[in-house]
């Protein structure tokens, strides 16, 4: 007894004496770490901004540059001459086209008359027919209609002629590219020309790997280059090219001057060895202090520990909850005390596990118990139970807690982002919830209901909490009913159908389409809701066999409509299975389908879930011509960062929003919102749910493409859209625009 005394005392005093020491080193360390990461860092900062405005500078003074050789020519009697009094195509030709590539690099020259038609045209030293002009002629065209503008504005009669200019970066070839127009005029005055009939000259100068080998040799840039998609790395800087209208034209990107870095490297190593100095001491005291430490007491401790909590989180495992569970049970009677039970599990955190790895997937489960620590607060047993499930146990005997609101703290903890490995993850919780009602409860029973009560939150849509009501266990019995006899409707031909919503061109009221809608008409139940079904066929995997048969009628009647489109729900479970590519692919060719005019829509859940086959799916899908459709847009996440990550051909917008519309309605500007950031991204926007006049009227004003709803049809059997297809009040006007991979 003396001698575990004396050891605790030694224990006691040299942690006293050791701990300010240690503490001391770790400020001092983390200090000097700080202050030399943080000047590294602002030395780089600085350095890319100087970078950056340089190379401003020198982008706009190759375009004023651009203007001063155009002026060399354009400026000039026999110019005037051979253009415009008397076209001489060899003198043209030798002096200005062969001229220019030949002391200015210029790629390509056009001369064009008083009505903007191409005379003349260079392209790289070479004259080439007029057609060609079609190439360049818009970004060209914009330029001329600014300098017709500006000659006819600024003419001052009596004097001599000053050429009117403009120049402006463009994409030109898919190319980007310094474009510069000017007039042609006498440089003395001798030769009278009306203002606005001009000749005019335009040149096209490429931003290409030679113009970035000029910049970086004269101006220092470490392997510039100039490119239409932005390049992303540390190491990598980028200067966004922008023209006079505001738009992005191009990007110029560059090694990073880094001196900051350069200096640390150089430092790095004396201060690692003062740190590793430092280290050893501290190692060689915290040594010593533990070998004064009782070794025996510790490993006791610590069995006991591992026995009764979980190892990943240090959070009390399914032993510990079940044992703690029970003894409140029994020593609550007739005490008065409310019991609630709240079982959680994680939503998409299997994407996380599969995409980040395990690593990430322990790092998560760790920092979800952080988080609901945080919110329960100390004293509320918290277990892990297993996986990525949870179970929280309150006891209140003064007053009940409000636990809904507990829950709803816990699902907006839950809900935002994890930084796992530099990566963001997104995960959600669905909590069943389960009030004891007294009297000799189970525990088992309890924990049975509180499991429904996690069924039912997950089949409402997740990220919720549900409290345990005695018609759910009812409701679970009836899934498990609906679940068999979708098993055997799945094996039949005469009770699953596809019916079929026409859409409706907004322009011109015509179907040009439909969408494919599962029908199950049961011979003891009757027509059974899609809002029933459907989620039962998602939780039990029956969901592919039901999305292959709807896919497989809608391709059927889109075989014999061609120029239609035919539109198709896949759920997130098929857009995850790595053959169903395949299998969409196998459809088409046995139906004879074609895959344009197919469209596959997807709900923002699959975006959320980031999944690589999904994503890979998606990208195979569109490199064949089926179009994409995002549908119930509003109601979600309705990120633009997804849509351009996981780029669509069509978002639908939800129907909530159209049943709310009506002159200033607050809708009608959400609407209009959508139907503007929709076409700006070269998205076309459908409405669902349209059931007046008026909400049509509305979004035909708000430029929505396609309608759909009752006020046009209900979903309709087979023969029925093939007759509307085939009336000739809907024959088609164009066909549908394809979209590139």
């Amino acid at each position: 007894m003396q001698s575990k005394t004396s050891t605790l005392e030694r224990w006691q005093f040299s942690a006293a004496v050791l701990l300010p020491v240690v503490l001391a080193l770790l400020i001092t360390a983390a200090g000097v770490l700080g202050f030399v990461f943080w000047s590294t860092a602002s030395i780089d900062e600085r350095a890319l901004e100087r970078q950056s405005t340089m190379f401003q500078h020198v982008i706009e003074a190759r375009r004023a540059r651009l203007q001063h050789e155009l002026a060399s020519i354009a400026a000039r009697d026999d110019t005037v001459v051979n253009t415009r009094l008397m076209f001489n195509f060899n003198w043209v030709d030798r002096n200005i086209g062969q001229w220019m590539y030949q002391y200015f690099g210029h790629h390509r020259i056009v001369i064009l008359d008083a009505i903007a038609q191409p005379l003349y045209m260079m392209e790289d030293g070479v004259s080439v027919e007029t057609p060609n002009y079609r190439r360049i002629a818009s970004p060209v065209q914009q330029l001329v209609n600014r300098v017709r503008a500006q000659a006819t504005r600024f003419v001052v009669p009596g004097t001599v002629p000053v050429p009117v200019s403009v120049s402006d970066f463009a994409v030109v070839e898919g190319l980007p590219a310094i474009v510069s127009v000017m007039t042609i005029v006498s440089d003395t005055g001798a030769i009278v020309q009306p203002a606005g009939s001009e000749p005019l000259i335009a040149v096209v100068q490429f931003l290409d790997g030679s113009t970035a080998d000029q910049f970086n040799r004269e101006y220092l840039f470490e392997d510039g280059n100039f490119s239409l998609v932005r390049t992303d790395g540390p190491d990598r800087a980028t200067h966004s090219i922008i023209n006079n209208a505001g738009r992005f034209v191009a990007f110029f990107d560059w090694e990073r001057d880094r001196p900051g870095r350069t200096m640390l490297l150089q430092t790095g190593p004396v201060l690692g060895v003062a740190f590793a100095v430092a280290a050893i001491l501290v190692f060689l005291l915290l040594r010593q202090l533990h070998r004064s430490s009782a070794a025996l007491e510790v490993g006791r401790r610590n069995a006991e520990y591992q026995a009764a909590h979980d190892r990943l989180t240090g959070l009390p495992n399914r032993m510990s909850f079940d044992t703690h569970l029970a003894r409140v049970l029994t020593d609550r009677q007739g005490m008065g005390t409310q019991l609630s039970l709240l079982m959680l599990d994680l939503d998409r955190f299997k994407q996380v596990n599969d995409t980040l790895g395990h690593q990430a997937g322990d790092e998560l489960i760790c920092t979800v118990g952080q988080r609901i620590r945080a919110v329960v607060g100390h004293g509320v047993m918290i277990a892990r139970l297993g996986g990525d499930e949870f179970g929280i146990l309150l006891v209140s005997r003064d007053q009940p807690q409000d636990v809904a609101s507990l829950a709803a703290s816990i699902i907006e903890s839950i809900g935002r982002p994890f930084d796992l490995n530099h990566f963001k993850a997104h995960v959600g919780v669905s909590i069943g919830i389960v009030n004891a009602s007294g009297g000799n409860t189970e525990p088992r029973e309890l924990v049975r209901k509180a499991d429904i009560a996690l069924y039912e939150a997950k089949a409402g849509g997740r990220n919720r909490a549900a409290v345990y009501e005695e018609h759910m266990n009812e409701l679970l019995q009836l899934q498990h009913t609906i679940e068999g006899e979708l098993r055997e409707a799945l094996q039949r031909d005469d009770q699953l159908s596809v019916a079929f919503q026409p859409l409706i061109d907004q322009r011109t009221r015509k179907v040009i389409g439909a969408e494919a809608l599962a029908r199950w008409n049961h011979p003891k139940y009757g027509q059974i809701s899609p809002a029933r079904f459907i989620p039962v066929a998602e939780n039990t995997g029956l969901i592919e066999a039901l999305g292959e048969f709807v896919l497989r009628r809608a391709c059927a009647l889109g075989a014999g409509a061609p120029g239609r489109t035919i539109a198709v729900n896949i759920s997130p479970t098929q857009l995850r299975n790595p053959h169903f590519s395949a299998q969409v692919f196998d459809i088409l060719r046995e139906t004879g389908m074609r895959s344009l005019d197919l469209e596959l829509e997807i709900t923002e859940s699959i975006l959320l879930d980031d999944e690589h086959v999904s994503a890979q799916n998606l990208r195979t899908f569109r490199a064949a011509g089926i179009h994409i459709a995002l549908d119930d847009f509003g109601t979600g996440y309705s990120s633009l960062s997804y849509l351009k990550r996981y780029p669509v051909d069509r978002i639908k917008i939800d129907r909530s929003f159209v049943m709310q519309l009506a002159d200033g309605h607050v809708s009608v500007a959400i609407t209009q919102a959508i139907v503007t950031l929709a076409h700006a991204m070269d998205i076309e926007v459908t409405a669902e749910g349209v059931e007046t006049e008026t909400q049509a009227a509305i979004l035909g004003r708000l430029g929505c493409n396609t309608l759909q709803g009752f006020l046009f049809s209900g979903g309709v059997p087979d023969e029925r859209i093939t007759a509307i297809f085939a009336d000739k009040a809907n024959s088609p006007e164009r066909r549908r625009r394809t979209t590139a991979a």
